[in-house]
């Protein structure tokens, strides 16, 4: 595309038009794991995403402009804003949170104030490596103009990152406030676009196309839901299961390429998952939830290599009303002995989230002529085939 996909046109647009107009599964324009015949346990919410936990909402802008010989400043452009709000649009009200690095080569900002305070006082956005810095901003912009106040008198969002330079123009500052601002006010619950979308739009994952992923899980007879979503920008080719298949494996043909000639990059990427629930947990046991995450990637083949930003942060939708109370706050929690299938679920919604990332995303090529293919369907049906792992696609 010659011309800019600014927010406004391709954030509120595209992606409220074509995926947030209706709230059925029918709505969903691109197949998703489950549809070509992965297999996963556990059941799903009504749309597999982060906004089965009532009151999230997720919002994306996507930009994309240019092509050819890397211009700095100019482009090719290949980046994006996704923003997770745990209430919504309609609140301001923290969360309960805990926060997780499992290998610290990545930024999230706000992570020490969660540590200490045990609230998530924002929404969470993720981006690119080089626009951290604007997004923080822009989000204590958009909880000013919103809300008319940060939680605090003083404002520390939690902003991610993860690096989209092998298609991006990273160094060229893309990502403006106003772009930021658009995925925050375009946030919706439903369908959660995913694949080369929002913060994920020049993301590469186990060395095919890359970017946003989500799933859900229902939990027990209790009724609770936890969800994901990651930015998924990690791991070598060769490394890559899909439920216990070595899918890269076998998939040998070049997947990323320079100028035409195929290389295997080291797994110098990152992941940045969040996780939600709306069972009642306090900010310890939202830790204990974000540090099972590492278990949810080992499934899909991650070793966390020296060069990959893993940052997870978990947050509970449950309890509201208790950051402001003013003398002693009722809070419900949920038992120790009751969290195995929690923790179970956090596990299967990441596996399925970075699978469905990579199902969606589509083939890229962007700075210099760098090309990165998408996984290809229909062998990765004939390799789940191959190995007894495919199911009956799901309608």
């Amino acid at each position: 595309m010659k011309t800019l996909m600014t927010a406004v046109s391709l954030g509120v647009m595209l992606f409220v038009a074509l995926v947030h107009s209706s709230p059925s599964r029918a709505a969903q324009t691109k197949p998703r794991a489950r549809d070509l015949g992965v297999p996963f346990d556990g059941t799903p919410g009504q749309f597999n995403a982060i906004t089965d936990v009532k009151g999230v909402e997720v919002g994306h802008t996507t930009l994309i402009s240019g092509e050819g010989k890397l211009q700095v400043g100019v482009g090719p452009v290949r980046t994006g804003v996704t923003a997770v709000l745990p209430r919504g649009k309609a609140s301001s009200d923290p969360v309960f949170a805990g926060w997780y690095s499992l290998n610290g080569n990545g930024e999230m900002t706000g992570t020490t104030w969660v540590e200490e305070s045990g609230f998530l006082e924002s929404p969470v956005v993720i981006t690119n490596t080089h626009s951290v810095g604007v997004a923080r901003d822009a989000v204590i912009a958009w909880q000013l103009k919103h809300a008319g106040k940060t939680a605090q008198a003083w404002g520390l969002p939690v902003v991610a990152e993860t690096y989209d330079g092998f298609l991006n123009d990273i160094n060229g500052f893309h990502v403006k406030p106003e772009h930021v601002f658009a995925a925050l006010d375009s946030a919706k619950s439903g369908i959660v676009a995913e694949g080369g979308v929002g913060g994920g739009t020049g993301m590469i994952c186990y060395g095919f196309k890359g970017g946003i992923g989500t799933a859900s899980r229902k939990v027990g007879d209790a009724g609770y839901t936890v969800g994901a979503l990651v930015q998924a920008n990690f791991g070598r080719r060769n490394q890559l299961l899909v439920a216990g298949a070595p899918v890269g494996q076998e998939l040998p043909a070049d997947r990323v390429s320079v100028n035409g000639v195929g290389r295997d990059r080291d797994d110098v990427g990152s992941i940045i998952v969040v996780v939600a629930t709306d069972a009642p947990l306090l900010p310890h046991q939202l830790k204990r939830l974000a540090r099972r995450v590492p278990l949810g990637l080992a499934r899909t083949g991650s070793t966390s290599g020296n060069g990959s930003g893993d940052i997870f942060i978990a947050f509970s939708t449950a309890n509201a009303g208790v950051w402001n109370a003013e003398n002693e706050a009722q809070l419900k929690m949920l038992s120790n002995e009751r969290m195995n299938a929690l923790f179970e679920a956090t596990v299967q919604v990441v596996e399925e989230s970075v699978i469905n990332a990579l199902v969606a995303a589509e083939t890229m090529t962007g700075v210099d002529g760098h090309r990165v293919v998408a996984l290809p369907h229909d062998p990765l049906r004939e390799v789940l085939k191959k190995y007894n792992r495919l199911s009956e696609p799901k309608k």
